[in-house]
């Protein structure tokens, strides 16, 4: 029978920024509501709990199933005290946590977004690590004394005091999360670190690049026989490609101008034409919003194609500024593609006009090529202006 130490999960990973719901929440459902953040229970946790009973089972019965089980929950326990430290901490600067979920290897908190500053990031990575170091410090309190390497091995099986056990755990989570190994909590510090000396993407690959050979060191260990090393290896390695290639994609967006991006507009449209004289005009270019101009460009607003249409099939000699809407936020043509991006996303239309600085139309961008590309991996192709 496989050895309970290679069973052990005792590593709290920590999480992507931006990670999406995805598979975590189709394959996991919801145990509690704590602090306005939903507790999770990814299926494959259900899984480990029922081959670690098994084992436990064999080696001791339903005693040692018992006793070996409620340590493994306490030990998550610890894990989700973790995720809080960096959900809490993250919500000092704004940002919201939507889900905590228990997997395999650990918690992974979906945050909303990182801080944009360093100085916020290395608080925020720090604020996990330092829950376990309270915990451990706590259970020092409680016992008097502090572990020895004959507790260290006891963890595995079910000798030795539960709470020492604990607090050697705890320990482990600091030290094995405080390794540079990003995206885990001590790649995110060392990224925090050299982002206040170089750009964020930069410093993003370098501290990538850390984790990845990092990961193909646990790989290897891995292969000489703990399989739940292998298995963080390769959350770490493909981890730490998708945040560079993410934050390189942000800088490239971050530097690219909305004029360089922008398509032609649509006919434009003038506050002089009825009904009937903007929809011959519309006919010549399909689109799902017109623009409405004075006769130097500025723009009054846009005119939807439902709105035009649904005139036309009731009186269309009124004149077409009665259709105009004003909730089309137009976006400068020097603003960068990343805040178009932001804009976009709030927006409920399909299309956002281009001014120039004199408030002149100069173009538009479809929300449709500005909102999937981040998650594409693939910034807008720059077009010339």
């Amino acid at each position: 029978m496989t050895s309970l130490k290679t069973r052990q999960p005792c590593f709290a990973l920590a999480r992507r920024p931006f990670l999406r719901k995805g598979s975590l929440v189709k394959w996991s459902f919801q145990i509690a509501r704590i602090a306005g953040i939903d507790v999770r229970i990814h299926a494959t946790f259900l899984l480990l709990l029922a081959w670690l009973g098994l084992g436990y089972y064999e080696s001791g019965g339903v005693g040692a199933v018992v006793a070996g089980l409620g340590f493994i929950l306490l030990l998550f326990a610890c894990v989700v005290l973790h995720e809080f430290g960096h959900a809490l901490a993250a919500r000092a600067y704004g940002i919201h946590t939507p889900d905590i979920t228990l997997l395999p290897i650990g918690g992974v908190a979906r945050l909303e977004r990182m801080p944009e500053k360093p100085s916020q990031e290395l608080v925020v990575a720090m604020a996990g690590p330092a829950v376990n170091v309270v915990i451990a410090f706590g259970l020092y309190i409680v016992l008097g004394k502090f572990f020895d390497l004959g507790d260290l091995a006891s963890v595995e099986d079910q000798r030795g005091n539960l709470l020492t056990k604990l607090l050697a755990i705890n320990v482990m989570l600091v030290v094995f999360n405080l390794i540079p190994a990003f995206p885990m909590d001590g790649g995110r510090i060392l990224r925090a670190l050299l982002a206040t000396r170089i750009k964020h993407a930069r410093a993003t690959r370098i501290a990538a690049g850390i984790g990845q050979a990092l990961a193909v060191l646990l790989g290897i260990l891995g292969l000489l026989g703990n399989p739940l090393l292998l298995f963080i290896a390769v959350f770490v390695f493909f981890g730490a490609q998708q945040e560079a290639a993410y934050a390189t994609l942000k800088e490239s967006m971050e530097e690219t101008r909305v004029g360089q991006v922008m398509e032609s507009p649509p006919p434009l449209l003038n506050p002089s034409m009825t009904v009937l004289e903007a929809a011959r005009v519309a006919m010549g270019q399909p689109a799902s919003a017109y623009p409405l101009v004075d006769a130097q460009l500025k723009l009054l607003g846009m005119v939807p194609a439902t709105d035009l249409a649904a005139a036309m099939a009731h009186e269309g000699g009124f004149g077409a500024s009665r259709l105009a809407r004003r909730d089309y936020t137009p976006l400068p043509a020097e603003m960068s593609v990343a805040a178009a991006r932001a804009q976009a996303m709030s927006s409920i239309h399909d299309v956002l006009p281009v001014i120039n600085a004199e408030g002149q139309l100069v173009g538009v961008v479809w929300r449709r090529d500005l909102v999937p590309d981040m998650a594409r991996g693939t910034p807008p192709a720059p077009r010339p202006v």
